[in-house]
């Protein structure tokens, strides 16, 4: 188990429900954040709040200030329904049109995951298009990196400089020194990217991994075969959330509001268990605030209750499991006492066994993971106890239980490898993994690259990601990106990457061009859907599949071969076969009648184990460290997440920054939360200047006090502090990657910091 540290021990607060017994904690009292917290999260979503009215209000009165306001002609009103890409939620949207201008996005009716609903960062897509961020034609760099001096470029001058560089590095055999980093919903595209790599020759194609990658890994190793995770959340008869943003924007947030209320309406418990009072947090039924980085040590003592006292499903666990009496039952039952786990996360013995007998005796329990918005993948003991508990209880591809779903994917022939290409394949990957391979781990890639390991990369792609600004520790990922002498954007913006690029060659927005969208983050069924262009591209870009078709053919031979079509509407639809044309009609195709597979089909060769495959026990429950010296840094920094932040590729659109609260966003200024009785141990007050350190880096910020963080924590958003973009939202906060340092997850490889030690002085 982790050692407790110098953490405080935090309050127990039930939210919505009759307090506890005064020896499990205090009844909440609702201040304006908590207000707030909770008016985000009622009704049936956003799609039912008056959030998307005030937004739309706003078009006509705040953004008339702006010079590049579009204002339509009248004209011929018409819909469009596409599918948004801006998220792992994969909504349906429905474009309103004035002739040839969008003038309004909202949710798609018949699109069965958000059922018409839309979030405030799908409402706010016509910024990006009409935006003056965008990327307006092909650039190319004439001064020092990062310094935005550019030159526009023909994009048969791109094309072409693109293709020679490569075809040089090929000719002289180091086609293994060729990477990219992709962010990209695209099943097709990523897939087109894989094609590219093999026949070029290089093993180095990173994708940006999030919890669905660490929750397939998961399945993999305990349940065995390959398939996406799955929650049904709507016929779940209890729900507990460790760490988990259900209502932060993890998954499809239109679709998880819409299961809150469901949740409320029948009566289901929800039970959130983290650090911080999140707008999830504040709307669960109980909130559990551990100390950070415990959540696994708490559902490990949940599995000692429910395996002590019997509270297990026996039909499933004697007949379809492995591993129990092997390995784990062991460990829980000597190591992770409810007692003994007390001390570690700060939750009371008893408030440990009550959840655990609640949890076991429910009807349809579920229990989910994956920090906030579940960008990151996180560590794998957090994922193994989660998933653990879901086997104790049964509720593994049954109704209101963890689904594994069948994962669609595209048939296409063998590529043929030439000498140049089983050349490069023959190196090992700069990040570690054997090949070919399922996961990508860019964290450890960073790392080789900077480090200078095996061999250098000449030249890296970058599609639809910004790794400068998403990747924990900012200082090591511009060392590496340094040490790479070609880099290729292909950015709709200019954003942090962008800016450090040599290159940049504009992707069309979702808006703007065709993609698909092969399954749903959580979703329980299959689902194959087409985001297919509105309008017309409203800048010289070029779609970055039509590129890479026109690079290959430039390289000619082998490569050309493998990725023969004429262009990328074309590659979709040899992706998507027959249902290519239905879908250009119904945007989205799920397979409702979907049941997952029962117990003896799923586990007939392959029992569940309790213990990852091919993984010591003690190994696989051990928890990830939290980097820094607790002497020199006594705090723990924590990131979170909040719908009203963009915090991936794409960059917050203006409507996000002003609904954001001024306790995240002050003027200029980004704030940090910090407990009271903390903040006057240090001698701090509501609003004070500080300057938080941590051992990568310091930056200076204002204090905001808040009752709901653990004391001896301080939290800071994802998604300020942007380099690049524009007036609106470059130097607005701190980019708290800036301050984090990136953590290897033991077993998985994955990126699994949660947090760092850290310290607040006065500024």
């Amino acid at each position: 188990m982790p050692e407790s540290g110098a953490l405080e021990s935090p309050l127990r607060i039930r939210v919505n429900a009759a307090p506890m017994a005064a020896s499990r904690g205090n009844v909440m009292k609702i201040d304006r954040r908590c207000f707030l917290s909770l008016a985000m999260g009622a009704g049936a979503g956003i799609a039912l709040s008056p959030l998307p009215w005030k937004l739309t209000d706003d078009v006509s009165i705040w953004s008339q200030n702006w010079p590049w306001t579009p204002v339509p002609k009248r004209g011929e009103a018409k819909t469009v329904h596409s599918v948004c890409t801006l998220c792992p939620g994969g909504c349906g949207i429905s474009v309103r049109k004035i002739d040839d201008r969008a003038v309004k996005i909202e949710g798609m009716k018949s699109h069965p995951v958000n059922q018409g609903g839309i979030c405030a960062l799908g409402l706010s897509g016509l910024q990006l298009l009409y935006g003056p961020t965008r990327v307006k034609g092909p650039l190319k760099r004439v001064g020092d990196r990062g310094k935005g001096q550019w030159m526009p470029i023909s994009w048969d001058q791109a094309i072409r400089e693109v293709t020679e560089k490569l075809a040089g590095i090929r000719k002289a055999g180091r086609p293994q020194s060729v990477a990219w980093f992709s962010g990209a919903s695209s099943n097709t595209l990523n897939q087109l990217l894989d094609r590219f790599s093999q026949a070029y020759g290089t093993p180095n194609g990173m994708r940006l991994p999030t919890l669905e990658d660490a929750y397939s890994l998961t399945l993999s190793l305990m349940n065995g075969g390959r398939a996406r995770i799955g929650f049904d959340f709507e016929h779940a008869g209890y729900v507990l959330s460790l760490g988990a943003g259900l209502l932060d924007g993890w998954g499809s947030p239109v679709r998880m509001f819409k299961a809150n209320s469901q949740w409320k309406t029948a009566g289901v418990k929800v039970v959130q268990v983290e650090p911080r009072l999140s707008r999830t947090a504040a709307k669960a039924d109980t909130w559990i605030s551990v100390n950070p980085g415990t959540e696994a040590a708490l559902a490990l003592a949940m599995a000692h209750v429910i395996l002590k006292e019997s509270l297990y499903k026996a039909d499933f666990v004697e007949s379809y499991t492995e591993g129990l009496m092997e390995g784990f039952r062991n460990i829980v039952l000597a190591d992770f006492s409810p007692e003994a786990v007390a001390k570690v996360t700060g939750v009371d013995a008893a408030t440990i066994t009550m959840l655990a007998r609640e949890f076991a005796k429910a009807k349809r329990p579920i229990a989910v993971c994956g920090r906030g918005q579940g960008t990151l993948p996180g560590s794998l003991d957090l994922f193994v106890a989660t998933h653990a508990l879901n086997a104790l209880v049964g509720n593994l591809n049954q109704p209101g239980g963890v689904w594994m779903v069948r994962e669609e994917l595209p048939s296409w022939p063998d590529v043929q490898l030439d000498s140049a290409a089983k050349t490069g394949l023959g190196y090992p990957r700069l990040d570690g993994i054997q090949t070919p391979a399922r996961i990508s781990l860019p964290n450890r890639f960073i790392q080789a690259v900077a480090a200078g390991k095996d061999y250098p990369v000449e030249a890296l792609l970058i599609v639809e990601s910004n790794p400068l600004y998403t990747l924990n520790d900012t200082a090591l990922v511009r060392q590496a990106l340094s040490k790479i002498p070609f880099i290729v954007s292909f950015s709709s913006f200019m954003d942090d990457t962008a800016a450090w690029s040599d290159l940049i060659l504009p992707n069309p927005i979702y808006l703007e061009r065709s993609d698909d969208v092969v399954g749903v983050s959580g979703y329980p069924y299959p689902t194959i859907a087409l985001s297919q262009p509105v309008v017309k591209p409203q800048c010289n870009t070029r779609p970055v599949g039509d590129v890479l078709l026109q690079i290959a053919k430039g390289l000619g031979d082998s490569v050309a071969t493998a990725l023969a079509w004429k262009d990328f509407n074309a590659c979709l639809e040899a992706s998507l076969g027959e249902r290519f044309k239905s879908l250009k009609k119904s945007v989205v195709w799920v397979d409702k009648a979907y049941k997952p597979a029962a117990w003896d089909e799923v586990f007939a060769t392959e029992r569940f184990s309790f213990i990852p495959k091919g993984i010591a026990a003690d190994a696989a429950l051990k928890p990830v460290s939290v980097p820094g010296d607790a002497g020199g840094f006594p705090l723990t920094l924590m990131a979170y997440d909040t719908m009203r932040l963009s915090n991936g590729y794409i960059g917050n659109p203006p409507f996000l920054t002003k609904i954001l609260e001024d306790t995240v966003l002050k003027q200029t200024d980004g704030l940090v939360e910090i407990n009271p009785k903390t903040a006057k141990s240090l001698g701090f007050d509501e609003g004070d200047r500080a300057q938080i350190e941590t051992p990568k880096g310091k930056a200076l910020v204002k204090v905001h006090l808040d009752d709901g963080i653990v004391p001896g924590v301080v939290a800071m958003p994802r998604g300020l502090g942007h380099e690049a973009y524009d007036a609106y939202l470059a130097g607005k906060g701190i980019n708290v990657n800036n301050l984090m340092a990136s953590v290897n997850d033991p077993i998985s490889g994955f990126e699994a910091a949660w947090g760092i030690r850290a310290k607040l002085s006065k500024a």
